[in-house]
């Protein structure tokens, strides 16, 4: 038996998939697409009730939306998904009215990364712990001249402005919708609105680079926090250090970037989640199969291997940091994961976006959230007209107009 598994990434080494094989008699076709061909890919086939894939992506901000239209098969009905809770924290943004759609099989979330360099050169001893203290900080940074533009914000009209501020919100304190949809940032005192105040003020301050107005989330790493050209980004992706920022020939600061603890409003906040996953689409072949394929893929012998915690002929090139915590702190504790003690503990803690799983019509919020706080950094809104912009869009979607 053959079944076909699609991601947004290429293979594991053949001899992992090899070993799948050998144990389930079930041979593994590797399909890779583009993030976002893959999305259309999938909605098409499941628009046509056609196949496309045994095992594809689910990725959290959708989950929502293929929960609703009833596209995948929910995994309890296959695997034991409450056994994995504990283990995989991530699981929760997976789930939509009580069934899990879909499993991650890695971990994301978004952190705060900083040159310690620029901020002993500073003259700062003490790391801050909240968004204020972090606010003077760069502040001071700026005034010392050890760079122009200390704090690196992505403020091009693209998704990662959108998540960035969902975690400086959380940061504030707040959520950004309330479980039936309602927007929770209309409010000038709202957390929601804080935030963006906060990020567009950074902007106009000159604290953030102007040339960022257009410049994306992985640009502004690769560019910027990889360069030392800033010196910290307040909603970084997690595993960025070791796999970017200590890299030998895409770094200049291997040794000088840090994990710290996001800052929030009166001590340290929770971090944001937005990992992949992979589920069974109502048209697969082999949904058994599948099934198998994807608790071997999830587990944390496997995401280990891959990780390169055993052979290295196992290793996948592709893989950032798996989704079991007993995972990550085994990469913490045999020194192959950068900031990997501090890593594993935001991983604990870490919370969805949306507790009660990303609405149908997310696609259409977030681009609500990234063009209007574009425009408000542009100037050419206030950030109120923003927030009440973004607000409009979520009531109307969610049904409240």
């Amino acid at each position: 038996m053959t079944i076909t598994v699609a991601l947004a990434a290429d293979p594991p080494p053949q001899a992992l998939l090899n070993q799948f094989t050998e144990k389930t008699g079930i041979t593994v076709n590797w399909l890779t697409l583009p993030w976002d061909d893959l999305q259309a890919k999938i909605s098409e086939a499941a628009t046509a009730k056609a196949f496309f894939a045994d095992a594809t992506n689910v990725d959290w901000s959708r989950v929502g939306e293929l929960g609703e239209l009833d596209w995948f098969y929910p995994l309890e009905d296959r695997l034991d998904v409450d056994a994995m809770r504990a283990e995989v924290p991530q699981l929760e943004s997976f789930t939509k009215d009580g069934h899990v759609v879909g499993i991650p099989y890695d971990a994301s979330y978004l952190v705060t990364t900083v040159n310690t360099e620029h901020f002993a050169n500073a003259g700062i001893t003490t790391m801050p712990t909240t968004i204020h203290q972090y606010t003077e900080d760069l502040r001071k940074i700026k005034k010392a001249g050890v760079v122009t533009y200390p704090l690196s914000i992505p403020f091009a009209a693209a998704e990662g402005l959108s998540t960035y501020w969902y975690q400086t919100t959380n940061a504030f304190g707040g959520t950004v919708l309330d479980e039936l949809g309602a927007p929770q940032f209309a409010s000038p005192d709202s957390a929601g609105h804080r935030a963006a105040r906060w990020m567009v003020a950074a902007f106009q301050e000159g604290l953030v680079p102007p040339g960022n107005i257009d410049l994306a989330d992985q640009q502004a790493q690769r560019t910027q926090m990889a360069r030392g050209q800033v010196a910290s980004t307040f909603a970084d992706y997690s595993g960025v250090v070791g796999s970017l920022y200590e890299s030998l020939i895409d770094s200049s600061v291997p040794g000088r970037v840090q994990y710290l603890m996001t800052p929030g409003v009166s001590g340290p906040a929770q971090n944001i989640s937005n990992p992949d996953g992979i589920g069974i689409p109502r048209q697969a072949q082999h949904p058994e199969a599948a099934a198998s394929f994807i608790d071997w893929f999830t587990s944390a012998a496997v995401q280990e291997e891959m990780a390169g915690l055993g052979d290295p002929r196992l290793a996948w090139a592709a893989y950032t940091l798996p989704s079991h915590v007993s995972s990550v702190e085994k990469m913490a504790t045999s020194g192959k994961l950068a900031g990997g003690p501090e890593i594993a503990g935001m991983l604990k803690t870490s919370r969805p976006v949306f507790p009660q799983g990303a609405p149908t019509w997310y696609p259409q919020f977030s681009r609500a959230v990234f063009t209007n706080l574009h425009d408000a950094a542009t100037g050419s809104i206030t950030v109120d007209q923003a927030m009440k912009a973004v607000a409009a869009t979520a009531t109307e979607l969610s049904g409240g107009a």
